[in-house]
């Protein structure tokens, strides 16, 4: 999405909703901008512990090598490729209680809410319950005018997210198109919606001007 082409109107609205809902609000240009953002506000929190939840818009900001690196910070780090699912589980697990947890967002409503659709429910159940603090980032490509809007753009995403994943066997792996199925490689299994942020200031979101992700 050409950032130039995005609707003014539609982001200044997002940002205010977002803000007037206890979410502490961050616009930038870039995801490398992201990045700096996420460095300063861990240099303000100072964790002990970091978690994360996979997220292409999250990477895209560059920041978990540096995280990974931080001295004197225990990184939770779940999604290594070398690693038997039992310990990159565990790993998420730990992660649920880490001081502080990023991820990226699936749908950012205009009126102020937050959705996600997963599988196991490790990226999303950080985000309501458990670190202190909680970064989530986004491209203004997730951004819709309401929240039927929001869950509309959360199933048509589901199938390009299976797609990522060759040896998953799902109906839409098939036509792009969400069949609502049953089958054991679902990855759409456990939905979050988030309208307020509780406390305040508790999760910063930053949005840069810019696509990412799916």
């Amino acid at each position: 999405m050409d950032s130039t082409a995005f609707d003014e109107q539609l982001l200044d609205k997002t940002i205010a909703s977002l803000q007037l809902h206890g979410f502490q609000t961050l616009l930038v240009s870039t995801p490398e901008e992201a990045g700096q953002a996420i460095d300063t506000l861990v240099d303000q929190i100072q964790p002990a512990s970091i978690g994360y939840g996979d997220s292409m818009s999250l990477r895209s900001t560059g920041s978990l090598a540096r995280l990974a690196t931080r001295p004197g910070v225990a990184f939770y780090d779940g999604f290594q490729p070398n690693m038997s699912r039992p310990q990159k589980w565990e790993i998420r697990r730990q992660a649920m209680t880490a001081d502080l947890f990023l991820t990226g967002i699936n749908a950012i409503s205009a009126d102020g809410s937050l959705y996600w659709v997963d599988m196991v429910g490790n990226r999303i159940a950080p985000i309501a319950f458990g670190p202190r603090y909680v970064i989530l980032v986004a491209g203004i490509n997730k951004i819709v005018k309401s929240p039927a809007d929001a869950r509309a753009r959360l199933r048509r995403i589901a199938p390009l997210n299976a797609q990522r994943h060759p040896g998953f066997q799902t109906p839409c792996m098939a036509d792009g198109k969400c069949k609502d199925c049953d089958s054991p490689d679902r990855l759409c299994n456990a939905w979050l919606t988030l309208t307020r942020c509780y406390p305040q200031g508790r999760i910063t979101v930053i949005i840069f001007r810019q696509s990412a992700g799916l």
